[in-house]
This record gives C-alpha cells, sequence and structure tokens, in this order.
C-alpha cells in the first residue's frame, strides 16, 4: 500500500498556520518591508521613507508582519527597530519570483518586471 504524502496528512490547525503566513505576504506595502529589511535592522521613520508610505500604515503593517512571526522589534528609547525574525522568508520569495519569471518569460513586458530577480 502508498504512503500518503505527509502534506495530505496535515491537520486543519497546521494549515490554518500555513495560511496565516501566507495571507501576511499578500500585501504590497508588507513585501516592501520584508525587501527593505532583507539588509538589516531598520527603524520606523527608515522604514517609512523607504516603503513610501505614510506611518500608520506602515506601523500596522509591521504589526502584521510581527504576528506572523516574520518581523521582530525591539525598543531603544522612542525608537522602535524592526529585524527579520525567519531569514527563510527571503528563500520563499526567491522561489516565487523565480517561478513567476518562469511562467511570464515568453510574455517579455511582464519578464522584464523580474530581470533583477
Amino acid at each position: 500500500m502508498a504512503q500518503k504524502n505527509v502534506k495530505q496528512q496535515m491537520p486543519d490547525e497546521a494549515l490554518d498556520l500555513i495560511a496565516e503566513r501566507f495571507k501576511a505576504l499578500s500585501e504590497k506595502t508588507r513585501l516592501k518591508l520584508i525587501i527593505a529589511l532583507e539588509s538589516g535592522e531598520k527603524n520606523v521613520t527608515q522604514l517609512v521613507q523607504i516603503v513610501g508610505a505614510n506611518q500608520a500604515n506602515v506601523s500596522h503593517q509591521l504589526q502584521v508582519l510581527l504576528d506572523a512571526g516574520i518581523v521582530e522589534r525591539r525598543k531603544e528609547g522612542v525608537n522602535v527597530y524592526y529585524r527579520i525574525s525567519d531569514p527563510n522568508i527571503f528563500e520563499l520569495c526567491d522561489c516565487v519570483c523565480k517561478s513567476l519569471k518562469k511562467r511570464y518569460e515568453q510574455n517579455a513586458a511582464i519578464s522584464k518586471i523580474f530581470e533583477s530577480v
């Protein structure tokens, strides 16, 4: 008898956690924040400047990433600094970008978007 794929045996609770992780990655500003933090820890003011969003939106999106366990924060005086807590997130993003590039490589206009990946 063939053994079932491990992923087919995952409990709903595990699938819920996986879905929440992907949900946290489903917003453009959050992806910009992850990319901005790839080079290291930054404070909220720096992140506001980098992603081009207002402070309230950046703070909200950072909270979503924090709740998902993708970033960590620390306070230093009045500043709050964020950093990536799970560097595997970059491998996931790279995998998605490469997959999209491959999918759209025949469409030159879309493929050009991913040339720097």
